[in-house]
C-alpha cells in the first residue's frame, strides 16, 4: 500500500477526526460506502466468536437441510455492531439460498411488505433489520405470512370490500433488533428460533483485528492488536473503526504501515480516546457527576448539563460506563462508583 505524504504533525492530526463518535456502535456513512464484504466471513466456521449461537444455528440448519425444509423464522437480538446482519447472510449461504434484505423504517406502507413477500421464492431468506420499528399494519400482514405462508388482503372499500387470500412460498424470516422488548408479543411468538448476539471477548476481537489488518496491508504487532481489542467495547465494528483511524494516523503522520502499541496510543490520543476507550463525551459525563460528589443526579439534569438528548445519554453513553463499573443507576439518579471517581480524578488536561 502506498504511503501518503503530508506535513501534518501530531498536534494537528486531531483536526481530522470525525464529528461522529468513534465509539458509537452504529454504522457510519464511511462504513456504508466502503466494501465491507471484504471483512465478512464466508461461512459460519470462519465467523469468529459467538460459539454457542453458531452451534445452535448449525444444528437447526443441518436439521432443516436433512428434512428439505426452510429454516424456522429466526430472531437475532443484541447491541449494534455485533454481526447480526453478517449472521443473516451466513444463514442464507449455509442454506444455499438467496437473502433478500430490508430495513423496517423503509417499509412504510403495507404494500411494501406485500411486494417483498410476493417476490420471495421457495426456501429464500428475508432479512428485516430493526424489525422492532415495523408499523402495526405491516406487522399484522406478517402474522399469516409467517405462520401459514399466505397473505390475507382486503380489496376495495365499504360495501365493495372483499377478502382475498394469496398463498406464498415457504420462506425464512430473519429479524434483527437492538430492542427485543419493543417487539410486540404476537410477532415475537411467531419466531421459532431466538438468539442473543453477545459482546465479544478481547481475544476474539484481537483475532478479528489481525484478520482485517492483513486485508488492508497493515503490519500490526501483538501488543498493538490486543490494546485495540480491549478498548473496543466488545464490538467488532468499533474495533475495525479504531484500526482504520490508527492506519490513517500511521500513514499520514508517521509515514509507515508498521503499527506498534505506542503508535496506537498516540493515534487514539489524537482522537481524544484514552486508555479505557472513553472519549471526550464520556469524560464530560463523568466530570459532571463528580461535581455533585455523592448526590444522585437525574438524567434530565445530566442531559441539560451536557447539552445533549436524554435518550442518547441513557442508551448510548451510560451502558458502557455501567459495564466497566464506573456508574450505577439508582431510583434517585446516577452515581459514580469509587472506581469511576478514581478514574476521573486521575485525568489531567491532556484531552
Amino acid at each position: 500500500m502506498a504511503i501518503i505524504s503530508s506535513n501534518i504533525d501530531d498536534n494537528d492530526f486531531s483536526l481530522r477526526k470525525k464529528e461522529l463518535r468513534l465509539v458509537d456502535s452504529k454504522v457510519i456513512s464511511e462504513e456504508k460506502r466502503n466494501n465491507l464484504n471484504l471483512v465478512r466471513p464466508v461461512s459460519l466456521k470462519e465467523f469468529i466468536g459467538q460459539e454457542k449461537l453458531k452451534s445452535s444455528l448449525r444444528i437447526a440448519i443441518d436439521a432443516s437441510t436433512i428434512r428439505k425444509e426452510s429454516l424456522e423464522h429466526t430472531l437475532l437480538y443484541g447491541q449494534p455492531g455485533l454481526g447480526k446482519t453478517t449472521l443473516a447472510f451466513l444463514i442464507a449461504k449455509e442454506m444455499n439460498t438467496k437473502c433478500r434484505v430490508a430495513t423496517a423504517p423503509a417499509i412504510e406502507r403495507p404494500r411494501d411488505i406485500v411486494g417483498l413477500l410476493l417476490g420471495m421464492k421457495e426456501g429464500e431468506v428475508l432479512f428485516i433489520d430493526e424489525i422492532h420499528r415495523l408499523n402495526r399494519l405491516t406487522e399484522e400482514l406478517l402474522y399469516s405470512a409467517m405462520e401459514d405462508f399466505r397473505l390475507d388482503l382486503t380489496m376495495g372499500a365499504n360495501r365493495g370490500a372483499r377478502c382475498r387470500t394469496i398463498n406464498i412460498p415457504r420462506f425464512t424470516l430473519i429479524g434483527a433488533t437492538t430492542k427485543l422488548a419493543s417487539i410486540s408479543a404476537p410477532l415475537r411468538d411467531r419466531f421459532g428460533l431466538f438468539h442473543k448476539v453477545e459482546f465479544y471477548t478481547n481475544d476474539e476481537l484481537k483475532q478479528i483485528i489481525i484478520n482485517f489488518s492483513r486485508l488492508i496491508n497493515i503490519n500490526l504487532d501483538d501488543d498493538a492488536s490486543y490494546n485495540l481489542a480491549k478498548i473496543s467495547r466488545g464490538t467488532p465494528r468499533i474495533a475495525l473503526r479504531f484500526l482504520r483511524r490508527v492506519r490513517d494516523y500511521a500513514q499520514v503522520v508517521k509515514k509507515t504501515n508498521v503499527i506498534s502499541k505506542n503508535l496506537v496510543n498516540k493515534a487514539l490520543n489524537s482522537y481524544q480516546i484514552d486508555e479505557k476507550g472513553l472519549d471526550s463525551l464520556d469524560r464530560q459525563y463523568l466530570s459532571l457527576l463528580r461535581l455533585n460528589n455523592n448526590n444522585p443526579t437525574g438524567l434530565d439534569s445530566i442531559a441539560a448539563g451536557l447539552g445533549d438528548d436524554s435518550s442518547m445519554i441513557e442508551f448510548v453513553v451510560e451502558p458502557y460506563l455501567i459495564q466497566i463499573g464506573f456508574l450505577i443507576r439508582t431510583p434517585r439518579g446516577r452515581l459514580l462508583t469509587d472506581l469511576g471517581k478514581k478514574y476521573i480524578d486521575s485525568k489531567n488536561d491532556n484531552f
